[in-house]
């Protein structure tokens, strides 16, 4: 009798991920993913173009009559129109050929002349040497089998597989691929913990738009409507804003206010009138190379100007200044941002403090992000407290511990389950209810007065505050040390006796010796 299969099969993005890294072969990850990821984005592109011609040529109810070779008809529609040598179909047919890359990128060239907002955006990087024509083939006919929507009805089946393999590129070129994607599982935090149902969304350090992905998925996942938010956006390198610009266009998200410069958002402030509702970020970790030099008396820093050397608070400021009165941000920063006192940053701190902006404060554990090893944490602001307009609270701050928390995925990244998530997020929103049950859990959560905060002389590490779990309250020293010692002796006696073997098989080896040359 065959046994059952009890294993459990791989969902479909990660079997397709395996096959298309197969094709690889010597391609570095950082130059492959834009060979995939823009693939995948034109049979996004070409699925959605090809839906919307086929009812345009039936000519049916408000279709009547329309001309299916017209530009206006799909973007009257929000789709982009995809002229005759760049559709899928036909590019499939020529996946076999010799000249197929070129095939590729002059599709790529189409696109963005009938498209202007995709100008710029799109690779053309198919018909370079080190991509064979048979692994482009390849790669072809296997996203071939991918549709907008799957046959179980979830919907936006590609919009998924792309986030999936930004995903694992990023954690295939690690440090590098840090700088373009934050993991998944800090996005959904940020955003749960925010819950951005409605109104203007802004992330000036914008990577890959992960941050402005989840938002739409929170809304969708809560029954809002997604039109009811609105991105802005800015990133400094071109590569990446690409990525964000696909990312963004394949799930079907306006990015028309996601801008590039290569002077970044401290230079040349993109959305410089911009009011936000919220800021949700991810910046650069102590950026020295942030030209502070040039901005000793810029606007933005109302508690104080940040030290030349670090831009951690300089991104806190520009955060709070792009805040409207009613806004809130939450975002990643260096641990060493709740102590620092060099250079003016304790001071600063302690403005932030006392200005009742500063609302919660999570401490990360090591290992998430895959561009760093350095201690992390999440801020969140509340300009509402600060403003007045909010007094629950208003002099309080919420520290929550979560080094312990997450699981390992490989030997050096770890990330948040959605249990997780939850837990952390349902704590932070009872803490804000009136009506809520909050209440402090000794080594994970505590509600910390603005007088208590002074007494620490502005210190925020969470781990001051929430104290020890209560087991770790009892702890003995003398038991414990009693029971380390029995450990070493146990230890070294172990080593003794291997020892001891050690030497007797050496001694039976030079005895064999003596007895073979006799």
């Amino acid at each position: 009798m065959a046994k059952k299969n009890n294993t459990k099969e791989e969902p479909l993005e990660k079997q397709l991920w395996k096959a298309a890294d197969k094709l690889r072969k010597n391609i570095d990850a950082a130059e492959y993913k834009h060979i995939v990821l823009g693939l995948i984005f034109l049979k996004y592109i070409s699925d959605a173009f090809e839906d919307l011609h086929e009812k345009l040529q039936k000519g049916e109810g408000e279709y009547a009559g329309a001309d299916p070779e017209d530009r206006d008809e799909y973007k009257a529609e929000n789709v982009f129109f995809v002229p005759p040598s760049a559709r899928w179909s036909y590019l499939r047919s020529r996946a076999k050929l010799p000249e197929i890359g070129k095939d590729v990128d002059a599709a790529m060239d189409a696109i963005e002349r009938d498209n202007p907002s995709l100008k710029g955006v799109l690779p053309k990087v198919y018909a370079r040497g080190n991509l064979d024509p048979t692994s482009l083939g390849g790669l072809i006919d296997l996203i071939s089998n991918i549709s907008m929507k799957e046959s179980n009805g979830k919907g936006d089946f590609l919009g998924r597989v792309f986030e999936y393999f930004l995903g694992e590129f990023a954690l295939a070129e690690g440090k590098k691929g840090g700088q373009f994607y934050t993991p998944r599982s800090v996005v959904k935090l940020l955003v749960e913990m925010l819950e951005p149902y409605k109104g203007r969304v802004f992330d000036p350090c914008c990577g890959s738009g992960g941050m402005f992905v989840q938002s739409e998925k929170f809304v969708e996942q809560h029954q809002g409507k997604v039109n009811d938010i609105s991105i802005y956006g800015q990133e400094s390198n071109q590569t990446t804003w690409r990525l964000c610009k696909m990312n963004l266009a394949i799930r079907g998200i306006d990015s028309s206010q996601v801008k590039w410069n290569n002077e970044g958002s401290f230079l040349n402030d993109a959305h410089k009138d911009l009011k936000a509702d919220f800021v949700i970020a991810n910046p650069p970790f102590n950026d020295s190379d942030w030209s502070g030099d040039l901005l000793r008396n810029d606007a933005r820093w109302q508690f104080g100007v940040p030290p030349v050397g670090n831009a951690n608070y300089a991104w806190i400021q520009h955060f709070v200044f792009h805040l409207n009165p009613n806004g809130r941000a939450g975002f990643v920063l260096a641990k060493g941002a709740l102590t620092s006192k060099t250079s003016g940053e304790g001071e600063i701190r302690k403005n932030l403090v006392e200005a009742c902006l500063v609302d919660c404060i999570v401490n990360l554990p090591a290992k998430l992000f895959l561009n760093t090893q350095i201690p992390a944490s999440l801020w969140f602001l509340n300009r509402a407290k600060a403003n007045g307009n909010e007094s629950f609270r208003k002099d309080e701050i919420l520290f929550i511990d979560a080094r312990n928390m997450g699981h390992l995925i490989n030997r050096r990244t770890r990330e948040f389950s959605d249990d997780d998530i939850k837990k952390i997020a349902e704590t932070y929103h009872a803490w804000h209810d009136p009506n809520g049950n909050y209440e402090d859990v000794k080594g994970f959560c505590k509600s910390a007065t603005i007088e208590e905060v002074a007494t620490l002389d502005y210190v925020l590490t969470p781990g001051r505050y929430v104290g020890l779990p209560d087991q770790e309250d009892d702890f003995d020293f003398n038991e414990r040390f009693a029971k380390l010692t029995d450990e070493l002796k146990e230890q070294m006696l172990e080593e003794e006796r291997l020892n001891a073997r050690i030497l007797e098989n050496l001694k039976k080896i030079i005895l064999q010796n003596d007895d073979d040359a006799k």
